[in-house]
C-alpha cells in the first residue's frame, strides 16, 4: 500500500478555515459594533427629542401657569366689582325705603313729642326724647304699632324731667318693608 501524507494540505485547508472564519468573526465584530453604534445614536437621539418636548411641555405648563394665576387674580376682581356692584344696589334699593322710613317717623309723631336722639342699627331703631305728657309717649308707640313700617315698639325708660314737667323716654322698635299690598293702600 502507497502511504500519502496529507497532512500538510488538511492543515493547509484548516489554516485556510481558520482565516475564513476569524474574517467573518471580524465582519460580525464590526457589523456588531456598527449597529451598536448605530442603536446608540438612535437612542440618544430619541432621548435628545423626548428631552426638548419635556422642555417645550414645561414651557407652556409654566406659561400656563402664569395664565392660570391671571384667570383667578380675575376672578377675584370680578367678585370684588360684583360685591361693590350689589352694595351700590342695595344702597340705591334702600334709598326710598329710608326716606319713606323718616317720612313715616314723622307721620306717626304726635304733637308735643320730640326726638333728640335717634340711631338705627340693623333693623333696630332706637330713639331718645322728650315729651309733654306720658300719655303722648303712649299715642307715639299706638302709632308705631299701627304703622305699616314699623313694629314692636318697646318703651325702654322714662324720666321725669325737672324743668318744664314733660318726660324724657327711651324707645326701641323694629323697621319692617310692608309689602306692596299694604303700601299701596296706605296711599304710599
Amino acid at each position: 500500500m502507497a502511504r500519502i501524507n496529507l497532512l500538510p494540505w488538511r492543515e493547509e485547508l484548516r489554516q485556510q478555515r481558520q482565516k475564513n472564519f476569524l474574517i467573518a468573526l471580524g465582519i460580525t465584530v464590526a457589523i456588531a459594533v456598527a449597529l451598536i453604534f448605530l442603536r446608540d445614536m438612535m437612542l440618544n437621539s430619541a432621548i435628545e427629542n423626548q428631552r426638548g418636548r419635556s422642555q417645550f411641555i414645561q414651557t407652556e405648563i409654566s406659561t400656563l401657569d402664569g395664565k392660570i394665576k391671571e384667570i383667578n387674580e380675575l376672578k377675584e376682581k370680578k367678585e370684588e366689582l360684583l360685591a361693590r356692584m350689589e352694595v351700590i344696589q342695595s344702597l340705591q334699593g334702600n334709598r326710598p325705603v329710608i326716606v319713606r322710613m323718616f317720612d313715616e317717623l314723622v307721620r306717626v309723631l304726635p304733637d308735643g313729642v320730640y326726638f333728640t336722639s335717634l340711631s338705627m342699627t340693623g333693623r333696630t331703631i332706637n330713639v331718645q326724647g322728650v315729651s309733654e305728657s306720658n300719655n303722648r309717649i303712649s299715642k307715639l308707640m299706638r302709632q308705631l304699632d299701627e304703622s305699616n313700617w314699623f313694629d314692636n315698639p318697646n318703651l325702654t325708660a322714662v324720666k321725669a324731667l325737672k324743668e318744664g314737667g314733660g318726660s324724657g323716654f327711651d324707645l326701641t322698635f323694629q323697621q319692617v318693608t310692608p309689602s306692596l299690598d299694604d303700601s299701596k293702600e296706605n296711599g304710599a
